[in-house]
């Protein structure tokens, strides 16, 4: 059998200590341990005179910072990352050999990488961008990459075309604008010249692409791998990540704004929730596909643009991930981390996917020069737990102090070690499959049909989704200065739907089609949409983020209330006032504001609260600020809520077409599209409908929101 170390939870961090440098540690020295008595002022021929070359000191960091910064990923530069552990619910024999999947007690250690695709390292979280959802296993069996996206398709179905999709939507060549964005003309050139990618988009510019929280948004390995079992039976798969707090969205307007607010908004959302032990969760499933069945649907299984519908092939959920820990260091772990989909284990591999074959070659190629060399797997975060025996040798960074007069394999000096090891004992066996044809350029006939999973995907949509993702093709296009190129993406999009072109026509002032077009299909499926899935959650507020308008004046009874029920359900409150320090309630008791109105936003926050007390609402109404706040929470559908005087507070904000709870109506509580008040404080009922709005999360039935003055 294959013997490697006995891996655990914490064995990872074990071996990280190794490398880690001491923060506790007294004296400041050079990188060869010397102790250093002054790292101020330079060594210097004189008071005023020149410095001296031999200040071993001055050039040893001064040298090192001026190569403190590595190439950033082309794609995927700005990330976040953590540490945590996945186990399986069941064994998964029948299926495949990996080990990692076959015992339910076992805590495989594992980090996480989340990331934006388009921008570079100093662009913004919320950008509309596709989300990096990149998983390193450290298995008993060695290193499991599973890289992968938040969107189950690509733009591209060979990865020959990677360089032009990547170029098309980075910043312009002649002058770097704009930054991490697609809404500019070369990449929707790209786009009009390339209809297989007609599906991505449709999940590109829905609200897929403006994730509320790396926390709350799936996770899919996009191409198609093999599961091989140990008698070397192999099925077709596809990997799912989903999280128990459901799939949730910004809207437009909002995830502009956070990007001046808070262009950390997704990696201070992640960082802090571990921080304060609300570990993120992922449940990790298959869907599977006899070999048999290969050709049996109207789609190819190999096809990087196409999805396997669930009404198809359902997913089997075989696990669970929880992050539990957050990097000691983001350079020599988040930023240092290399991923590559051609590191599996046994019982893991490779189907004939034509981008799934050129990110094989692509990332390693990568990150050696990223990394500075084919040493890279060296760096701890890269490190098996395994021990690792071969006979390459040398090269950039080195770090392996390799023994012994041998680095080849047979040999007689060595005793023939170390020797490859047999699939009993645990080597990795290529799954056999049957290959033989002509050398050719081409793709299957079914690559060809670049419109019906658009078309399906459309289909799928409720009504607000559909709205959106016309909005954002009118803000995309409408950033495209060529016209005929707005005028070539209203054709294209004529193949999926003609009433959809028609909307996008209106918007970007080109022409309609001539003729309405659009696929046949017509059938949906639901878990497309993030509204309509059965993967959502709408039934919890644990972590919601949750804003607390407050004065001198409020009502302590009223506020304790809601809090401890808002406590109650794992939401977070944050006290929001003009100013920080303290506030007094009506009755002399006290809080501590956490955030003014100059450090804070309605953006940041899920949903409002506004407690009563007549003095603290009289001083609110005054505070354009505050009125500002819950007009702009109004507008992007997000719950509001308000007891006693505080009802008067949102009167004074004239939302339009809501109905508020009346001074006559002491005991009742109302609830109107996402608006919960109650004139008697913060009751039982109160609190059950106003967690029952948050855990909604959008309340897109508000009519007349655009005439909202924010």
């Amino acid at each position: 059998m294959h013997k490697g170390k006995i891996i655990n939870e914490k064995s990872k961090d074990e071996q990280l200590e190794i490398v880690r440098e001491d923060p506790e540690r007294e004296f400041l020295t050079t990188n060869q341990g010397v102790r250093v008595s002054e790292t101020d002022i330079s060594l210097k021929a004189g008071e005023r005179g020149p410095t001296l070359l031999e200040d071993f000191h001055f050039r040893e960091k001064l040298t090192h910072f001026d190569h403190e910064r590595i190439p950033e990923r082309i794609v995927h530069a700005r990330g976040s990352g953590a540490y945590g552990f996945f186990q399986v619910y069941e064994p998964m024999t029948e299926y495949t050999s990996a080990k990692f999947l076959q015992d339910p007690s076992k805590k495989t250690p594992v980090f996480v990488r989340f990331s934006t695709v388009v921008g570079f390292r100093g662009s913004a979280d919320t950008v509309r961008d596709v989300r990096g959802f990149a998983t390193k296993f450290y298995t008993e069996d060695g290193n499991y990459d599973l890289v992968g996206n938040n969107i189950p398709v690509f733009f591209i179905q060979d990865a020959i075309k990677f360089p032009d999709l990547v170029h098309s939507i980075k910043p312009e060549q002649d002058n770097q604008i704009p930054q991490a964005s697609a809404a500019h003309d070369t990449f929707w050139d790209f786009v009009a010249c390339h209809p297989e990618n007609a599906h991505m988009i449709m999940w590109v510019l829905s609200d897929r692409a403006l994730p509320r929280s790396y926390r709350m948004m799936q996770g899919f390995g996009v191409n198609t791998f093999r599961f091989v079992n140990s008698r070397g039976k192999g099925r077709f798969v596809k990997f799912h990540w989903k999280s128990p707090l459901g799939i949730h969205s910004l809207v437009w307007d909002e995830t502009q704004k956070i990007a001046g607010k808070d262009p950390d908004f997704n990696r201070r959302d992640l960082w802090e929730a571990i921080e304060m032990g609300d570990y993120p969760e992922y449940e990790f499933g298959v869907q599977m596909i006899e070999e048999e069945d290969e050709f049996k649907f109207d789609f190819d299984i190999l096809d990087p643009t196409k999805v396997w519908p669930e009404e198809d092939v359902p997913i089997k959920w075989i696990g669970k991930m929880t992050l539990n820990r957050n990097p000691d260091n983001f350079f020599a772990e988040t930023e240092q981390v290399a991923f590559c989909p051609a590191n599996v284990v046994p019982g893991i591999d490779f189907s004939n996917d034509p981008l799934l074959q050129g990110r094989l070659f692509s990332y390693l190629d990568t990150q050696m020069i990223r990394l500075g060399g084919p040493n890279f797997q060296e760096i701890p975060i890269n490190r098996p737990l395994v021990p690792v025996a071969n006979n390459q040798r040398e090269g950039y960074h080195r770090i392996t102090i390799n023994k012994g007069k041998t680095s080849y394999f047979p040999n007689t000096v060595g005793n023939n070690k170390p020797r490859p090891a047999s699939a009993e004992e645990g080597g990795y066996a290529h799954y056999m499959e049957k290959v033989e044809g002509k050398k050719i350029r081409a793709r299957s006939e079914k690559f060809k049909d670049f419109y019906s999973q658009a078309k399906l995907f459309w289909n799928s949509m409720s009504k607000p989704e559909k709205e959106h993702i016309i909005e954002a093709f009118h803000f995309e296009i409408g950033k495209v200065k060529d016209k005929n190129i707005r005028q070539a993406i209203v054709d294209m999009f004529n193949n999926v739907d003609g009433d959809l072109a028609i909307e996008i026509a209106k918007g970007v002032g080109v022409s309609a089609p001539a003729q309405k077009g659009g696929s046949p299909v017509t059938k949906e499926s639901p878990n497309l949409s993030q509204e309509r899935s059965e993967h959502n959650v709408k039934n919890t507020i644990k972590t919601r983020k949750i804003a607390i308008i407050l004065a001198d004046g409020y009502n302590q009874k009223e506020l304790s209330q809601v809090m401890q029920a808002l406590g109650a359900g794992g939401a977070k409150a944050e006290i929001i006032s003009k100013f920080q320090g303290m506030l007094k309630s009506s009755d002399g008791g006290e809080i501590e504001v956490d955030k003014n109105y100059r450090t804070t936003a309605s953006v940041l926050y899920d949903a409002v609260y506004i407690p009563g007390g007549k003095e603290s609402v009289e001083t609110l109404k005054t505070q354009g600020d505050a009125i500002h706040f819950i007009n702009e929470t109004f507008r992007h559908c997000k719950p509001l809520g308000a007891t006693g005087e505080g009802v008067e507070l949102l009167k004074a904000a004239n939302l339009p077409d809501i109905k508020l709870a009346g001074q006559k109506s002491a005991d009742k509580v109302v609830s109107d599209k996402g608006v919960v008040t109650a004139r008697n404080g913060g009751n039982s009922s109160f609190n059950e409908a106003f967690t029952s709005a948050i855990a909604q999360h959008r309340h897109w039935d508000r009519e007349k929101k655009e005439q909202v003055p924010a």
